[in-house]
C-alpha cells in the first residue's frame, strides 16, 4: 500500500493551496483518511479527517472553516483544500490511512500508512 502525496509550495498569507494524495494497493473505499502537520520542532498533528465513504468530515479548531477536505473513491484520491492561509500554518503534511476499515479518527495513532509528506511554506 502508498500514499502519494503532492501540491505543497510556497504561498503568501492569505492565499490557498491544494493538496492531493493518491493511493494505491488497497481498497480505498473502506478506509478513512487524514491529514496531518508536523512543523519543525513541533509534534505532529490532525489537520483533518474524512470518513469512509465521504459522508463525515473532522477538522482540527486552528484550521476548522479556511480548509476542507475531500476524496473520490472512483480515483482513489483525498485532497485538502487550505484557503486564508497562515503563517502558522507552514508544516510538512502527510496523508495517512486510517489502520480498521470503516474507521475514522484524529490520532496519530488510529493510522497506519502514511505518505512521504508535502511541505507548505506561508510567507507573512
Amino acid at each position: 500500500v502508498q500514499l502519494q502525496a503532492s501540491g505543497g509550495g510556497l504561498v503568501q498569507a492569505g492565499g490557498s493551496l491544494r493538496l492531493s494524495c493518491a493511493a494505491s494497493g488497497r481498497t480505498f473505499s473502506n478506509y478513512g483518511m487524514g491529514w496531518f502537520r508536523q512543523a519543525p520542532g513541533k509534534e505532529r498533528e490532525f489537520v483533518a479527517a474524512i470518513s469512509w465513504g465521504g459522508v463525515n468530515r473532522y477538522y482540527a479548531d486552528s484550521v476548522k472553516g479556511r480548509f476542507i477536505i475531500s476524496r473520490d473513491n472512483s480515483k482513489n484520491t483525498v485532497s485538502l483544500q487550505m484557503n486564508s492561509l497562515k503563517p502558522e500554518d507552514t508544516a510538512v503534511y502527510y496523508c495517512a490511512a486510517n489502520a480498521r476499515p470503516y474507521a475514522s479518527g484524529r490520532g496519530v495513532n488510529d493510522y497506519n500508512i502514511w505518505g512521504q509528506g508535502t511541505l507548505v511554506t506561508v510567507s507573512s
